[in-house]
């Protein structure tokens, strides 16, 4: 268990090394489809499971396959908000992110446009076997961490203890949260009692259940708005699908194609997903984790842009944000329904 840890751990620091280092040269201004043939399309993802859909894209070459000579490139990271960063910086051209850093950059004026879903659900609050806490009530002075500060998972469970009179410490609240901490880490810190819970995106809340031994304290459909929020999107900005259209296309037919993939194809799917996670730990996460994680989420391009309203005011109401938030002109589904409707 010690060796799986510490290099799985290892794994995730160089993970957010090559997330964090030099940004490629943007490809801005006078940029068409027609001039940026063979230039190769940045896609960003998270090796997590309900990052399926880009795993399989990547994978079984879907994406490849439909951009043709422009190509692609890509990037996982260990957080939503260093994938923002690198979509900010102009080193990312479109993604795979969890809905709430891409709502929280969308409301300070960053140029970000959902084109979709790729999972819905995906969240397990789960706490270490002898933290004492075996629900949400037993969460005044204990400690949980998440992978980002306002993350999607974040949010899910502070709205969750607001609604039994419990905050966090950074409201002045009784419960500790650590933020940042990417999902492998928090493998890590169960192991040696450095935290008490996590709001974890799967497979790592499973691998805590059945590896060791955590309580699942809310079940993934028992979370807030967990089976319609999404957990992942596929976002780029505007400014490229103005310059990209064809390319944006591209991408999505890939994506629609690894979709369907995914949800034909689940023995398949886990092993390229374990193969993918091999490559970046040497290690691979026990069959038996992955199947039943698998089975608390949905792999799915629906959107349900009222469940992301639903979820950016929670946001609010527990002062991630300090404006009202208003999402209009954050989704934009019109390329991925053309698609879909095509068939």
């Amino acid at each position: 268990m010690k060796k799986w840890i510490l290099l799985i751990t290892s794994a995730t620091l160089l993970t957010f090394i090559a997330a964090c280092g030099t940004a490629n040269e943007s490809t801005t201004g006078e940029n068409s489809d027609e001039e940026a043939q063979g230039e190769d399309v940045r896609i960003g993802y998270f090796p997590n499971l309900d990052h399926a859909a880009a795993i399989i894209g990547k994978e079984k070459g879907y994406f490849d396959e439909e951009l043709g000579n422009r190509g692609s490139e890509y990037t996982h990271f260990p957080n939503g908000n260093d994938f923002i960063d690198a979509l900010s910086t102009g080193s990312l051209d479109i993604g795979y992110v969890g809905p709430g850093p891409a709502i929280n950059y969308f409301l300070t004026g960053g140029d970000v446009v959902v084109l979709g879903a790729a999972a819905n659900g995906a969240t397990l609050i789960v706490s270490r076997e002898d933290s004492g806490i075996e629900s949400l009530d037993d969460f005044d002075g204990k400690s949980f961490c998440t992978p980002g500060n306002g993350c999607t998972h974040n949010v899910q469970l502070e709205i969750m203890l607001k609604e039994l009179g419990l905050e966090s410490n950074r409201v002045g609240g009784t419960v500790e949260h650590q933020s940042r901490i990417p999902p492998a880490n928090m493998v890590a810190m169960f192991e040696q009692g450095q935290i008490d819970a996590a709001a974890a995106p799967e497979p790592w809340g499973t691998y805590l259940e059945l590896e060791l031994n955590a309580n699942v304290v809310a079940e993934w459909d028992n979370v807030f708005i967990g089976e319609t929020l999404p957990s992942v999107v596929i976002v780029t900005t505007n400014e490229f699908l103005e310059e990209n259209p064809e390319a944006v296309e591209a991408v999505l037919r890939g994506h629609k194609q690894a979709v369907e993939y995914t949800q034909e194809n689940t023995g398949d799917t886990l092993s390229a997903i374990n193969d993918h996670l091999y490559e970046l730990t040497q290690n691979r996460l026990p069959e038996a984790v992955l199947e039943k994680a698998w089975t608390r989420m949905v792999v799915t391009t629906e959107t349900h842009p009222e469940a992301l309203q639903d979820w950016a005011d929670a946001s609010y109401e527990l002062k991630f944000m300090d404006v009202d938030p208003n999402l209009d002109g954050f989704v934009d589904t019109s390329k991925l329904d053309a698609i879909l409707e095509a068939e």
